[in-house]
């Protein structure tokens, strides 16, 4: 055990000892869901440059978490909004990552990856038309393709600028899912993780929205794998699971609910594609393990002390959640700093840290007690804290 001192939300400093770590048994069979974490990306701290600029990147460390991911059996979803991915990496450094990745991944064999392809080196502009959008699409996609890869089509920002409604959307799907070579998985992505995605697919309304979509995938059915939505709202991914085509998946992108939700109930279950699982990953592993084996009672003992945990990460403004999750890959020590690309390091304030440290303790998942303890003294000595 070790003991910080903490701050806390009434500007008092809190005694803290942790409690012992849980060891989570590393999977020896194939799960019985698909499971995708969404991984981020090491910044590269000695790097001469500026971060909000030039997004500098650690690539050794970079692939060594996803070679950890895959050694508990997880699958990669690379280079989507958990690696900042048009929120500090651009499509440039978003290339090179996939193109390292899947090198990664076939050397391995079998190793499960899936890559964004978006429009994201398209900016959203006055002028910018939805042929523009397709293009874009056609370009990441040609990119992917060429590299080998398996697509997660991710929800664009100039689309969003550029609809007028939801004709514009069924356009524009239309046209990509008509010419891709493999299927992919459709990501939508709701406005509290992106503001600039709000009323996409053609409607401010998440209901009327669905419409749309599962229009789209009812008449793509054999281009589209699955769909992953993150609107943190289990009744609504439950609902749009029961009217997905025979064939398509879900995958859950809510990290408020996903416990229940890749359990599922007596009319079908939810995949995995989730960035709390780059965070909770030997949990994840333990727990997808259990449910496999048929114990569903010890799936939801190893993931529900983790939701907590989960809901304080990716707490509003939900799009800096990815501090969180980098601020955890630190404390566990899978990197030897606690930069990010962007300089993100300094979206959440001291006190949301604080927090998510008694959380990550109490869920066990801070693997080295000592050690993070060591480090979080460290942040907060930075911070003026003694």
């Amino acid at each position: 055990m070790a003991v910080v001192s903490l701050p806390t939300a009434d500007r008092r400093i809190e005694r803290y000892e942790t409690g012992e770590p849980l060891v989570f048994e590393r999977a020896t069979r194939p799960f019985s869901r698909i499971a995708f974490s969404a991984a981020h990306v090491v910044a590269d701290p000695l790097a001469d440059g500026d971060p909000w600029v030039s997004p500098a990147i650690d690539w050794e460390a970079t692939i060594r978490y996803r070679e950890y991911l895959w050694d508990l059996g997880l699958g990669v979803a690379e280079s989507m909004d958990t690696a900042q991915r048009g929120m500090g990496l651009g499509w440039p450094e978003a290339r090179e990552l996939m193109a390292r990745s899947l090198a990664a991944a076939k050397a391995r064999g079998q190793a499960l990856i899936a890559s964004g392809a978006g429009t994201d080196h398209l900016e959203p502009a006055p002028g910018v038309t939805t042929d523009d959008v397709i293009r874009a699409y056609e370009e990441q996609i040609e990119a992917v393709e060429s590299l080998g890869g398996r697509i997660i089509l991710m929800a664009s920002r100039a689309l969003a600028a550029a609809a007028t409604g939801p004709g514009d959307y069924v356009r524009v799907y239309d046209r990509v899912l008509g010419q891709v070579r493999e299927p992919v998985i459709i990501h939508w992505l709701g406005e509290m993780f992106d503001p600039a995605l709000a009323g996409y697919w053609g409607s401010g309304d998440h209901l009327e929205a669905m419409e749309t979509c599962l229009d789209v995938i009812a008449s793509h059915a054999a281009k589209v794998d699955g769909i992953k939505i993150s609107l943190l709202s289990k009744e609504k991914e439950i609902a749009m699971r029961r009217r997905l085509p025979a064939g398509v998946r879900m995958y859950t992108g809510d990290d408020f609910n996903y416990a229940e939700l890749i359990a599922g109930d007596a009319e079908g279950h939810s995949d995995a594609l989730l960035g709390i699982f780059d965070a909770i990953a030997p949990a994840a592993s333990a727990a997808l393990a259990a449910l496999a084996e048929g114990g569903e009672n010890r799936f939801f003992d190893i993931l529900a002390p983790t939701v907590p945990l989960s809901r304080h990460v990716f707490k509003a403004p939900t799009r800096f959640y990815k501090t969180g999750v980098v601020f955890l890959a630190w404390l566990n020590g899978h990197q030897e700093h606690f930069v990010m690309v962007g300089g993100q390091e300094s979206a959440r304030s001291l006190v949301h840290l604080a927090e998510l440290f008694r959380l990550a303790d109490r869920a066990g998942v801070l693997r080295a007690p000592e050690l993070a303890a060591a480090r979080m003294r460290a942040l907060l000595a930075v911070h003026g804290v003694a």
